[in-house]
């Protein structure tokens, strides 16, 4: 039954939303996995974020930490508002108004904290001239992609649910999310969202795409077991004592001596 009212629905969406809300994120996470399969053969030294904390380390110390505390916890609220309907969190007590206020807050603290580490790490890279010289093509690619899915999406939720009406995604996008992993696409629920909400889910996807051909590919080698690895414990070298020579004299370790 939901999949001959989906192909109904689809059927009724115009050519463009067809193209931009079914056909780009299908192509997006095709790329996305066929991607990180080829990255993974062929480039597996180059699996890696080539760090630069040698060569500037004073905006690295704060922006870093302040990207990746955000980025989790931006995409652990996606994670939920997307993935997870709200009769489910209705069937666990969460209110649509409890839900609604915590993201709005949550989401609006890490997206300030997400925003302002890539802004000092973007200004870093552009700011320091050895940094900026060893900027390759991903990297040209990756960061205005990234700051402007992150842009949109912190725009969109400041201009409708922090000073706005309050705009409701979990009907719209999310059914639209959900639909793309489980083969009933609905492009016309995505259809109805804001131009912000849009812009931010196909930069998104775009972001996908290219994810395989970046450093974003660092993410899958974290190293997790670094957390729970026992301690390493260093202890001092003890030097052996200088034995004497038959002048009185302390010949080194190596039995070593300086030409008469």
């Amino acid at each position: 039954m939901n999949a001959s009212l989906s192909a109904v629905a689809a059927a009724s969406a115009s050519g463009a939303d067809l193209l931009l809300w079914v056909a780009v994120p299908y192509i997006c996470l095709a790329v996305f996995a066929v991607g990180h399969v080829w990255r993974y053969r062929q480039d597996q030294f180059g699996w890696t974020s080539r760090t630069t904390q040698l060569l500037e380390h004073r905006w690295l110390r704060f922006g870093s930490p302040l990207f990746h505390l955000g980025a989790f916890m931006v995409i652990a609220g996606h994670v939920v508002g997307l993935a997870i309907p709200d009769s489910w969190t209705e069937a666990v007590g969460i209110t649509e108004h409890t839900y609604h206020t915590t993201a709005v807050w949550a989401g609006s603290v890490a997206g300030v904290a997400m925003v302002t580490g890539l802004g000092m790490l973007c200004a870093r890279r552009l700011l320091t001239r050895s940094i900026r010289l060893g900027t390759d093509r991903s990297d040209k690619l990756l960061f205005p992609l990234l700051s402007a899915t992150v842009l949109l999406g912190i725009t969109a939720t400041f201009a409708h649910n922090v000073f706005g009406h309050g705009y409701d995604y979990r009907s719209t996008v999310s059914v639209w999310f959900r639909g793309l992993f489980v083969l009933q696409p609905q492009p016309e629920a995505i259809a109805e969202a804001p131009l912000l909400f849009q812009l931010h889910a196909l930069t998104a996807f775009l972001l996908f795409a290219a994810w395989p051909f970046t450093r974003l590919v660092h993410v899958w080698s974290a190293p997790i077991g670094y957390l729970a690895r026992p301690y390493l414990i260093y202890r001092r070298r003890a030097l052996p004592a200088a034995a004497p020579t038959a002048g009185g004299r302390p010949r080194s370790a190596s039995g070593s001596r300086r030409a008469a």
